[in-house]
């Protein structure tokens, strides 16, 4: 796979004045982020174990091991969370972890390049693909279903793609 560690979840500023976060989880099971810790930052210099609180609209309160002040729980403001991938469970086989899309290049059925992965977003509804191609101005979105991707190969680094007529130009 493409990294030892995932991306789990972002602090996404300060909650009180004792050195709470407001927590945003990108697991599948939001409250689970905390059976995967110590999580560390994105450069790996700074861990923390986690306690959730309470939840809420956008996420959860949380307590971050060693922040005990409002200042620096907003310091943390925007700091990605990472867990060893090895803490996390096993995916079955059409399930995947955002980070090992990301790079992957897309074919379509013919086997014209369309594009690199450069993120998997999800605005709600489904995940999307935004592809970057050469030459092409703007991203391309994809929806990321079974229907319109039928064949995801990590080993390869490879998606085939099928996707409907007119959606990429």
């Amino acid at each position: 796979m493409s990294t030892s560690r995932i991306c789990v979840g972002a602090v996404a500023g300060a909650y009180g004045v004792r050195g709470e976060v407001r927590l945003k989880s990108f697991c599948a099971e939001p409250a689970a982020i905390a059976d995967y810790g110590p999580l560390s930052s994105e450069d790996g210099t700074r861990e923390f174990t986690l306690t959730l609180g309470a939840a809420g609209a956008q996420g959860f309160a949380a307590r971050l091991s060693g922040i005990t002040t409002r200042e620096a729980a907003d310091a943390l403001r925007g700091m990605r969370l990472f867990a060893p991938r090895d803490r996390l469970p096993s995916l079955p086989d059409d399930e995947f972890y955002h980070t090992d899309l990301i790079g992957l290049e897309v074919f379509d059925t013919g086997g014209q390049s369309l594009g690199r992965v450069k993120a998997v977003l999800n605005h709600g509804a489904s995940d999307l693909l935004e592809l970057v191609a050469p030459g092409k101005t703007g991203a391309i979105l994809l929806p990321f279903t079974q229907a319109i991707c039928p064949t995801v190969d990590l080993a390869a680094r490879r998606i085939i793609a099928d996707p409907p007529e007119g959606l990429i130009e």
